[in-house]
């Protein structure tokens, strides 16, 4: 199974934080998975860490080591991920998200049919299979 995993769950693997769930550990550990990372989760992080430096404990570049390391694989964002934003199902009376981050990511995990591994709870009300909540 191919798993994209969101920005705070890498962050909490990295740190080892007891945020991390067993069942996403787990899932993340299993060897027959193969772990995408997003080139957007390192924006993110970048943004994150010059933005508040000292809530961070890298830059984007220390945790793209961590990731290769572990043998994670960068998904790049591709045109095909950006048009395929237009056809996220969400229902229009959900409480409002707009978090770009999220959205490309599981447009990315939807358009190359793999899962979107988060512990976001407010992602649930997006009607896309490859959303998994841990």
């Amino acid at each position: 199974m191919k798993l994209l995993l969101d920005t705070h769950i890498l962050y909490w693997l990295l740190t080892d934080d007891e945020n991390l769930t067993k069942s996403a550990r787990a899932l993340i550990l299993d060897n027959t998975n193969e772990i995408y990372y997003s080139t957007a989760t390192l924006w993110e992080l970048q943004i994150k860490h010059r933005k508040h430096p000292g809530n961070t404990i890298t830059d984007a570049q220390d945790f793209e080591k961590f990731f290769i390391e572990a043998g994670y694989k960068e998904l790049y964002i591709k045109s095909s991920h950006i048009f395929e934003l237009d056809t996220l199902n969400r229902p229009d009376n959900a409480p409002r998200h707009n978090d770009p981050f999220d959205r490309i990511l599981i447009a990315q995990a939807k358009c190359e049919n793999m899962f979107f591994l988060t512990h976001d709870k407010n992602l649930k009300d997006y009607d896309e299979g490859c959303i998994t909540i841990v």
